[in-house]
């Protein structure tokens, strides 16, 4: 149910075949899959863990999807890469503890239309962040929405 609210949200914003994205904490690609499959030409998948970028990257060659992965640590990733993209998407641990500094790297990332959303449980607050636009909620998972700076 968050998947598809999220996914709802971005199709409004959004035209696909246009986007350069970058999923953080990839996991299992869920998310990126769901953007490759929308059209999206464009997209690296990050995770630190192997099996998660092995299992991402041959799912994706099955599936022939234009999935990029990448094996780091997503903040040192946004910190090193002066790459930019249209979307990112980030999906780190509820009980990560770097939200403001993975927030405003990749912030600075982003396109100059870009945008930015984290997904965080109800603990995590960024309301008062001066690039914030909205908070949605599915349950126990929240999207905070980000604009370019």
């Amino acid at each position: 149910m968050a998947k598809e609210g999220l996914f709802n949200i971005l199709e409004n914003h959004l035209t696909w075949s246009e986007v350069r994205a970058l999923d953080l904490f990839a996991g299992t690609g869920n998310l990126s899959y769901e953007m490759a499959s929308r059209g999206c030409p464009d997209v690296t998948a990050v995770d630190s863990y192997r099996d998660c970028v092995r299992f991402i990257q041959k799912t994706a060659e099955q599936l022939q999807l234009p999935i990029r992965t990448v094996g780091e640590d997503a903040l040192r990733f946004v910190q090193r890469n002066p790459s930019r993209w249209n979307v990112i998407l980030a999906d780190p641990p509820y009980d990560f503890a770097h939200y403001p500094t993975l927030v405003d790297l990749a912030l600075a990332r982003l396109t100059e239309d870009g945008m930015l959303v984290v997904e965080h449980s109800a603990a995590t607050d960024f309301k008062e962040h001066p690039s914030f636009t909205e908070v949605r909620r599915y349950g126990s998972v929240h999207f905070s929405f980000f604009a370019a700076p």
